[in-house]
Formats: C-alpha cells, structure tokens, sequence
C-alpha cells in the first residue's frame, strides 16, 4: 500500500468561508503564542518542550478566550503538533528556524474526528465541527483520518492523503535516460522530447504590472487587498501551470518505462548562477525528480538517478 494525497477547491458560502478564517486564525495564534513562550524560555536558560506547553495554554491561557471554547478544539492541538515538528526539523538541520506566522500567508489549519474516520465522497461532505461542505469536482469513496484546509489566493482548499494499492502498469521500453534542460525541459533517449512550459517567464510582463500597481497602493485599504489578490492569482495560475507539466510528463515516464534514468543534478549550485537562476527555479528540476521518485513507486517501475550515459542516447537527441 502507498499514500497518495488529494487537493480539491471547496465551494462555500460567506458564513463558512468567515467560519475557516476563524479557524486559520485560531491555529495562527496558538502557533505563535507557542513560538514566543519556547522562545522566552530559552533565554532564561530553560529546556523547553511541546506537551510543557501545551499543558500551560490549556490550562492558564485558553480560559481567558471565550471565543476559542466556539472552535474545534483539534485546531491548536495540530497547531502544538506542527510547532512541534518545525523545531524537531530545526535541530536535525533540514530547515531554519522557525518562524512566526503572518495572517493572510499560509494560512491552513487541520481537523480529524477524535479518532474516528472521515469518509468523503462525491461533492458533498461532511466535516468535523465545520458540518457540510462543497467541493467543485466529485472525489471518490475515501476515508481519512484527517484533513487540512488551506487558503490559496483568496480560496480555500481541502487536502489530505490516502492509502491505495499499487498499480503496476505494462511498459512499452525496458530503460529510458532523461536529460533535464531550459529550453527543452525534457530529452528522452528514444528521441522524444517535452517542452518547457516557461509559466513564469509568459507571466513576466503582466506580474510586473500588477506589481507596480500593488505598490501604489494605501497599506490597509481595499483596494490594496484587492490588488493583491490578483497578483496571489496569478502566482497560483503560474504554479498550476508548472505542477501541469511536471505531472504529465513524470506520469508518462514512470507508467511506460520499466526503468528511468536522470541525472543527479546539483540544482542549488545551479541557482547560484544569476544569469540562469530564473530559468532553472521556472523549470523546477527538484519537483521533476521528487514527482518521478513517488511514481515510479506507484506504477511499478525503477528510478536510477546517477549519469545516463549508460543508457545509448539516439543520434537525433539533443545534448
């Protein structure tokens, strides 16, 4: 059995709308509230730790606010979760400190049923505390343990993951090499290429515009957030655009091919380089191999990431 995770755009009304930002920003405090009080604590020479607080919050600070006895109480305990999992990352040395959340940036936060599953299907579901919700598109028979809800340029969207069977698929070819480049994005051994769809570089011009505007505009005011909500959806235009690509041609290799071969590219070297730095973040090499990495798994084929000159490049192929 593997994972595999789903993203659908809700549908909903300005009460449940207004109800999930309620929720966001009731996992924002909680999460910063935590970060100040591990902060504080350290620099009196303390060792702090999650259940320590999250036992304090519970017991002193969530009775001064009515208002969160109105919420799911499952919010802040996945926002201690998360808080929790940020500095267990920070000291392995994966990632940075962590960071206080900003209203209006990220803002998601995750419900569950106190143990019990979730079963979603169709456009209709129901949803712990939040009650009945609408998605666009019609999902199948699933059942969760828990979602998250997240709010993307000025939508909110349901994820979450489920366990499915693998699929093993018939191949058309034994072995294949992949060459990973800007203007091509992707050059087969077999002589077929795939195109770069370059969505940041098309969308230059009109971001750029919209940016100048946004920077005119009152900090607070309307229209300043209506503003930006154009250049949010933009943003979001252009990385559905990339996720497309990326997902169609990893699909096609890892469904058609018994083993793929790429090369190990340093891409955060690569980055270094100024001249070519936009070029390779808009082609997102990482992405290209995290997604053929859980594929290949999914459908029964074999990713060997190394050179590719083991594999005979036809004479018709790019370099």
């Amino acid at each position: 059995m593997i994972y595999k995770a789903w993203s659908t755009k809700l549908k909903l009304n300005d009460r449940q709308a207004t109800l999930m930002a309620k929720h966001a920003g009731y996992a924002r405090k909680v999460f910063n509230w935590g970060l100040r009080l591990w902060m504080s604590a350290y620099e009196e020479g303390l060792k702090p730790n999650i259940n320590s607080i999250k036992k304090v919050f519970t017991n002193y600070v969530k009775p001064q606010y009515p208002w969160m006895s109105e919420l799911s109480s499952r919010v802040y305990q996945y926002a201690f979760i998360n808080l929790g999992d940020a500095f267990k990352r920070f000291f392995q040395g994966i990632s940075s400190y962590p960071k206080f959340k900003k209203k209006g940036h990220h803002d998601s936060f995750t419900l569950d049923n106190c143990g019990k599953p979730i079963r979603l299907s169709g456009t209709r579901h129901k949803l712990p505390f939040v009650g009945w919700v609408s998605t666009f598109e019609a999902l199948p028979p699933s059942v969760v343990k828990k979602v998250t809800i997240t709010r993307q340029a000025g939508d909110w969207y349901m994820s979450f993951f489920v366990e499915i069977p693998q699929e093993i698929t018939p191949k058309c070819r034994e072995k294949i090499g992949v060459d990973l480049g800007i203007n091509t994005l992707a050059t087969c051994s077999d002589g077929t290429t795939f195109s770069n769809a370059s969505a940041y570089k098309s969308a230059t011009k009109k971001l750029g515009r919209l940016q100048r505007h946004l920077s005119r505009k009152v900090k607070g005011s309307k229209n300043r957030a209506k503003c930006l909500l154009k250049v949010q959806r933009l943003h979001q235009r252009v990385a559905n655009i990339r996720r497309d690509t990326l997902h169609k041609i990893t699909t096609f290799l890892a469904k058609n091919h018994s083993q793929v071969v790429i090369e190990d590219l340093n891409v955060s070297g690569m980055l270094k380089n100024h001249c070519l730095a936009g070029s390779i973040a808009d082609a997102s090499f990482y992405e290209f191999r995290r997604q053929l990495d859980y594929k290949s798994s999914r459908y029964g084929s074999k990713l060997i990431i190394g050179a590719i000159r083991s594999v005979e490049m036809s004479s018709n192929t790019q370099g």
